[in-house]
């Protein structure tokens, strides 16, 4: 993808938190004012759902513990497809533990942001891995 800004890029976020859904629509439509943003509740059907869509998504936002299928299972999904493999992947994660970061990262995700999110830093850790920066922003 090339570089694009918040309010031009379409963004999915799957997340089974409704709070944490509220915050992301807060942040991306009404502050950030995205393009569009999609949510998924759930996991299932993923890559249909996805392909379903009337518009191809710019911006992943995946929560690892989602069902039935995780964040890398999603991710693994999206980069064996030619049309979302070089989508940017974000996972948004409450489990900050050493192991699992260095998971996130050797399974090619595109950067991390921690939960709970902080409208302070987000808009900028987007940013920056929108313009093709790794972060890896989870403490």
């Amino acid at each position: 993808m090339n570089a694009k800004t918040i309010q031009q890029s379409v963004f999915l976020y799957v997340e089974d938190n409704e709070s944490n859904r509220t915050v992301i629509q807060l942040l991306l439509q009404k502050a950030m004012k995205a393009k569009e943003l999609v949510m998924f509740e759930n996991s299932s059907c993923f890559l249909e759902r996805v392909k379903a869509l009337p518009e191809c998504p710019d911006v992943f936002l995946l929560d690892i513990h989602v069902k039935p299928y995780d964040g890398f299972e999603m991710l693994a999904m999206l980069r064996a497809d030619p049309q979302y493999r070089d989508a940017k992947v974000i996972a948004l994660t409450a489990s900050v533990m050493s192991e699992e970061v260095k998971q996130l990262r050797d399974s090619r995700f595109d950067g991390a942001i921690g939960k709970p999110l902080r409208t302070s830093t987000f808009p900028d850790l987007l940013a920056r891995i929108l313009n093709g920066e790794a972060v890896w922003s989870v403490s």
